[in-house]
């Protein structure tokens, strides 16, 4: 048995999970949890042993300097619980580290052993993956789980993938069969442009959690790092004909593709979470700042799509 200390009693507990590697293109997934940690002080309370679970000669430890003096930092994967506050506080589990180099059953079942102690009514893994989409579109994000009750109860698709699989998948299923909800959201990035970092990507994947847990995200910086990313790719794809022509193509796909989409009940629904991100304030009760300018039409356009 896990006996945790110095951890207060949670309210309404979810863990939020992502992991380095495979699972993570353009490290958008951890880069989304490290988000939360920072913009919401997460205190780290434990951290899995790493010689269990990792190779160093894959994965390894980092020296560095701390008041002169020498120290290691080893892979591994921690946990830190954050409070957020508003009219229904709730805690989050939140769980960053790197995709295990070997026992992954024991690893998910530690990790589940921490969700049990702690009371977590709820899994939440990100997780980021290649695909054929163009950088200049809303970033498609997924949301699947195995469990056709929790796919009614939470508008999510119920996974059929068959193929290999990450620590993702694996943590998923692992959540199945010990009886704990849990639901995977992917984002999906741009092939041709898969070097992190990807705030576009990172930033939708947060706005999918914050709409699935029914909470408010300060999205700190994310917002002008997506803009500023986006315009970057913009640049590079001008330079380079062919690459100039592939983004059409994929835009002429996606764009065909969405056109069963642009009904009233889906436009009034992206409506609705546009005016909920706008208009409510952060966690704590205090009201977001007006856009520069009084927040004009042109200010509205000019923000990027996730």
């Amino acid at each position: 048995m896990i006996e945790l200390e110095g951890v207060p009693e949670l309210i309404d507990p979810v863990m939020v999970a992502a992991f380095e590697g495979w699972n993570d293109a353009g490290d958008a997934a951890s880069t989304a949890v490290a988000h939360l940690e920072r913009e919401w002080k997460g205190e780290v309370f434990a951290a899995l042993d790493a010689e269990d679970y990792y190779d160093f000669q894959v994965n390894r430890p980092t020296v560095f300097m701390d008041g002169g003096v020498r120290k290691i930092t080893w892979p591994t994967t921690r946990l830190s619980v954050v409070r957020v506050g508003g009219e229904k506080p709730r805690d989050l589990v939140l769980v960053r580290g790197i995709e295990p180099s070997m026992r992954w059953r024991s690893f998910c079942n530690e990790l589940l052993g921490f969700a049990h102690e702690l009371g977590v009514e709820l899994v939440v893994i990100l997780g980021a993956l290649l695909g054929d989409t163009p950088h200049t579109r809303p970033v498609p994000v997924s949301g699947v789980t195995s469990d056709p009750d929790l796919a009614r109860r939470m508008d999510l698709e119920e996974t059929k993938y068959e193929g290999p699989t990450g620590i993702v998948g694996v943590l998923q299923e692992a959540c199945t069969h010990a009886g704990v909800p849990a639901v995977s959201l992917w984002a999906a990035v741009p092939h041709y442009v898969s070097q992190p970092p990807n705030p576009k990507a990172t930033l939708a994947l947060l706005n999918r959690l914050e709409d699935l847990l029914d909470l408010r995200i300060p999205q700190g910086e994310l917002p002008e790092d997506a803009r500023a990313w986006q315009v970057g790719v913009d640049q590079l794809a001008a330079e380079d004909s062919e690459v100039a022509e592939y983004v059409q193509t994929l835009e002429e796909a996606r764009d065909t593709a969405e056109l069963p989409e642009a009904s009233g009940e889906a436009i009034a629904r992206e409506f609705e979470r546009y005016l909920r991100r706008r208009d409510v304030g952060p966690p704590g009760g205090k009201p977001r700042p007006p856009a520069a300018g009084g927040g004009s039409k042109e200010d509205d356009e000019d923000s990027p799509e996730v």
